[in-house]
């Protein structure tokens, strides 16, 4: 009977402890017959919404510190403007409806996909700062103007970007895949080329969401 009863114990403690490998196994399952439905239904909308947003914005702002001219000519209205799209394209792309487009075309850019793209490129020290200067001076301060035009040009850029990466980036043959606490597990690898680390918490004894996505 106590042989039973540890048999048990040590059966429970498999499971349990090994609860996030088997989702890792079953996400990258799901990506690879593109069933997106799977995908969308394992993210936590409301902790990785936000947490994109304050990535990017919070980029965005390093990347601001080293150009004071442009910081100088767009002032608090280009902050206020990339601040604003960069959130719009997070609330428009991290959605089910998109998650779940995404993984069923492999990749294929879109008008959510697309915004995100650009905004990753805002915040991540990829906008024409030149062109951008003389923008502002050509629209006379103009700074919607002008954001709304470098949008347009960051987007056309990153959809060739997203197509060519769809079609030949690699992944990770083997993703990391480990504990960072008791309820918290991080998958690391290369998804089409792009390096992400993926978040998952532990909901109930052996169920796992996606928490949180650390962009490149």
């Amino acid at each position: 009977m106590k042989k039973l009863i540890v048999l048990l114990i040590v059966i429970a403690i498999t499971i349990y402890a090994g609860s996030p490998y088997y989702s890792a196994y079953q996400l990258k399952k799901a990506y690879d017959a593109k069933d997106g439905a799977t995908i969308a239904a394992a993210i936590d909308y409301e902790q990785v919404r936000p947490s994109m947003q304050k990535q990017l914005t919070e980029q965005f702002a390093v990347t601001m510190t080293k150009y004071p001219l442009v910081a100088v000519l767009g002032g608090e209205p280009l902050k206020e403007a990339a601040n604003g799209f960069i959130i719009q394209a997070v609330a428009g792309a991290i959605t089910p409806q998109n998650i779940e487009k995404v993984i069923n075309t492999q990749g294929q850019a879109n008008t959510a996909t697309k915004e995100l793209a650009a905004a990753w490129a805002i915040a991540s020290n990829q906008v024409d700062l030149k062109n951008l200067i003389q923008n502002l001076i050509i629209h006379r301060g103009d700074v919607n103007a002008v954001v709304k035009n470098q949008m347009q040009q960051i987007m056309e850029k990153q959809a060739d970007e997203l197509e060519k990466q769809a079609v030949q980036g690699t992944h990770s043959d083997k993703p990391k895949l480990s504990y960072c606490g008791i309820n918290c597990f991080t998958i690391s690898g290369q998804v089409k080329g792009y390096p992400l680390v993926i978040e998952m918490e532990r909901e109930g004894l052996i169920d796992w969401k996606i928490i949180d996505i650390i962009l490149p």
